[in-house]
């Protein structure tokens, strides 16, 4: 059986008026992604990769084209609606962590999935905050919060919050841009254990080049278009069904 590309793309543009002037920030982009990928996009800035994660992120709408995540087509559909399909198949890393100051690890962690007031129980939902903060190393820390933690910790949580509602892709903009290097390092590590070892997608978007040398496919975006990439390293993980 042929398996179905994650993500779907085809003749996405993105039109913005400033004044009486058009601006297209993203001209006809053709992109999939395999359930499985450890993709980047580069580019330099204002070349569109910011206006694509937020398409593809569901936070914004594209003038034209088509965009099928999971099988689903989500373009064409309201804000509402894309924020329904965003809080269940799409998981967030930011660059400045957008932790909640007053909420503790556990609560920041956990957070979408109250937002979401789905039916787990309060005991379900606490054990898998626990296991999650396990897997990024910060079971010690579930009760401290993010002013007591370094930069590269305060990633973790912001990782492990965007793995908690068991997402199909997980978007990061920019997950280093703030870290130092041996710090950058060890949270690429975590994110390519995340990716090899429980077949997290990821898609980036970076000017790091550690992360683009981690990649196994990489991708450019100029002047709004897409620019060919290639696969590096091995071929794309297949996500458990």
């Amino acid at each position: 059986m042929t398996s179905q590309n994650l993500l779907d793309l085809k003749g996405i543009t993105k039109d913005y008026l400033l004044g009486k002037t058009k601006v297209s920030a993203l001209r006809g982009v053709d992109l999939t992604i395999a359930a499985g990928e450890f993709t980047v996009v580069t580019g330099p800035s204002g070349s569109g990769k910011t206006t694509l994660l937020n398409i593809i992120g569901c936070l914004d709408r594209a003038t034209d084209g088509s965009y099928k995540l999971d099988g689903e087509e989500v373009g064409n559909r309201d804000f509402d609606d894309l924020a329904e399909v965003r809080n269940r198949k799409i998981g967030f890393i930011f660059q400045n962590f957008n932790l909640i100051p007053v909420l503790d690890v556990a609560e920041n962690i956990e957070f979408p999935c109250v937002v979401r007031r789905g039916a787990e129980g309060k005991a379900s939902l606490r054990k898998r905050v626990e296991a999650l903060a396990e897997a990024v190393g910060l079971k010690p820390y579930l009760h401290h919060r993010p002013d007591e933690l370094s930069g590269g910790q305060r990633q973790r949580v912001a990782i492990a919050r965007a793995l908690i509602t068991e997402p199909k892709l997980v978007l990061a903009d920019e997950p280093t841009a703030n870290l130092d290097s041996t710090t950058s390092e060890q949270i690429i590590d975590l994110m390519l254990k995340l990716n090899r070892d429980n077949g997290v997608t990821f898609l980036f978007s970076t000017h790091d080049p550690r992360v683009v040398s981690h990649a196994r496919r990489a991708l450019h975006i100029q002047d709004g278009k897409m620019l060919q990439g290639e696969f590096r390293g091995a071929a794309p993980h297949a996500q458990a069904s």
